[in-house]
């Protein structure tokens, strides 16, 4: 090795839970997005291309396309909440498109969603941080025990990324010390 990140194996199934994972997350926060904009579908349409996925659809151009959509609709957003519950609504569509590489990166696709809708609850809230803790909390019991068995394949998440990466590295230290009981 020369220093490149290795490869892990993922499943289909590893990635149908991670999409699954990051869509209940998502999803906890869209009505934030669809408050603000409420003739604006992409965010919800991202999230649905994330659950077909999870439950057996293909992995394709629909979870590319919708996750762009929601990029372009977080843009729109009158508020700063409702723009991060739609980058939730992205991450819930690109989470199925985690790579197989052991890279600290990598753990953003599959806590992306989780961070964003955290950082919403902070931000409707009136940037209180103590509302992104209890949604942490709440991320932490949507999670399967695949879930966290591929997010422990990968380094930890890296620094920096402002207040969502901060949420991400919260995440991660919290799925990273649960046990499931075989």
């Amino acid at each position: 090795m020369t220093g490149d990140a290795s490869e892990i194996v993922l499943s289909k199934r590893d990635l149908r839970e991670v999409a699954a994972f990051a869509a209940a997350c998502a999803e906890a926060v869209l009505e934030i997005f669809e408050a603000d904009q409420p003739d604006d579908s992409r965010p919800r349409d991202a999230i649905s291309a994330a659950w077909e996925f999870a439950r057996g659809g293909e992995r394709g151009k629909s979870l590319r396309d919708t996750a762009s959509a929601a990029l372009k609709a977080a843009k729109s957003a009158d508020t700063a909440a409702a723009r991060e519950a739609a980058w939730a609504a992205m991450s819930a569509a690109a989470s199925a498109y985690l790579h197989p590489l052991a890279k600290a990166t990598q753990v953003k696709h599959i806590l992306g969603a989780g961070a964003y809708a955290a950082r919403a609850a902070e931000l409707i809230a009136g940037d209180d941080r103590n509302v992104g803790a209890e949604h942490l909390e709440q991320t932490v019991h949507r999670a399967t025990p695949v879930v966290v068995d591929v997010l422990k394949r990968l380094p930890v998440a890296p620094s920096g990324g402002g207040r969502v990466g901060e949420l991400i590295r919260m995440l991660d230290a919290d799925l990273r010390s649960l046990t499931f009981a075989e």
